[in-house]
C-alpha cells in the first residue's frame, strides 16, 4: 500500500520491488485494502507482523562530533548516541521519511 498509494508507483514497479508478479501484487493490494477498510469501519485494530517492512528510520549525522548513525525517529530519542547532542541532520538519500523526521533537528533553533 505504501508503494502504490503513497509513493504512487505503478503496479509493475511495485511488483518488481517486492519480487512478485503484477498479478500477485494486485491480489495482495486488494486484500490489504479490504482489511484496512474493514478495520477502520468496524473499529478493529491493525497488527503488522512478519516479513520485511520499513520502520520510520533515517540516517543522521551529528553536527557536533560528525558521527553517522540510524535512528527510528518515532521511537528513539533524537540525540547523538556518541556525544548526546541534539544538533542532528537527516541524511537519508531516499527521503523515505518524507520530512516526517523534521530533516534538520537543532535544539538551538
Amino acid at each position: 500500500m505504501r508503494l502504490k498509494d503513497i509513493e504512487n508507483l505503478h503496479q509493475i514497479e511495485c511488483a518488481k520491488l517486492m519480487n512478485i508478479s503484477r498479478q500477485t501484487f494486485q491480489l495482495i493490494i486488494d486484500s490489504a485494502r479490504k482489511k484496512v477498510v474493514t478495520a477502520l469501519i468496524e473499529g478493529k485494530s491493525i497488527h503488522i507482523s512478519g516479513g520485511n517492512y520499513i520502520t520510520n528510520s533515517c540516517n543522521y549525522v551529528c553536527h557536533n562530533c560528525k558521527s553517522k548513525f540510524d535512528l527510528v525517529y518515532e521511537l528513539d530519542a533524537l540525540k547523538c548516541p556518541i556525544c548526546g547532542s541534539e544538533n542532528l541532520e537527516c541524511t537519508s538519500s531516499d527521503k523515505s521519511c518524507k520530512n516526517a523526521c523534521n530533516q534538520s533537528i537543532d535544539s538551538n533553533t
